[in-house]
């Protein structure tokens, strides 16, 4: 998202020449690339944390909601200024608790997809791997997957 200007991943290798030359000598975009490309996996990162911590959320509360089912008295502690508090959570509240949760699980994984879609992440790790993986590794895989 941030750093669309500087994705040359999409670009065909014949015409990729003049871009990674012009951003082999000028320090200034290189930096700039750079930064776009640290921000596109922070926000990547973000996402996929606010993507567990909802998911958890989510769990806690379904194991919370199912305790006082089977329990049928739910307290939770509040340790004040040295007095101890008991509060009686209503099951309606933990059930909208987890949906509140449910609800956070879902709209981070459609921003999880957006930011996916729209930084050069899957190009540069696709890129990464041609790099990493030998041609005889790489023949043999496109045999095994016809």
């Amino acid at each position: 998202m941030s750093g669309w200007r500087y994705d040359i991943s999409g670009i065909s290798p014949d015409l990729r020449v003049d871009y990674e030359a012009h951003l082999y000598n000028c320090a200034h975009c290189r930096k700039r690339q750079r930064v776009h490309r640290t921000w596109d996996v922070m926000l990547l990162a973000i996402t996929t944390l606010s993507f567990a911590a909802f998911l958890l959320a989510a769990m806690v509360m379904h194991r919370v909601e199912a305790i006082s089912h089977i329990s049928n008295v739910q307290h939770l502690h509040l340790h004040g200024q040295n007095t101890i508090s008991l509060l009686r959570i209503p099951s309606s509240i933990s059930i909208s608790l987890e949906a509140l949760a449910i609800v956070g699980v879902l709209i981070s994984m459609m921003l999880w997809t957006l930011v996916t879609i729209t930084t050069p992440i899957p190009s540069m790790v696709a890129a990464l791997f041609r790099e990493r993986i030998s041609p005889e590794l790489r023949e043999r895989l496109r045999k095994q997957t016809v």
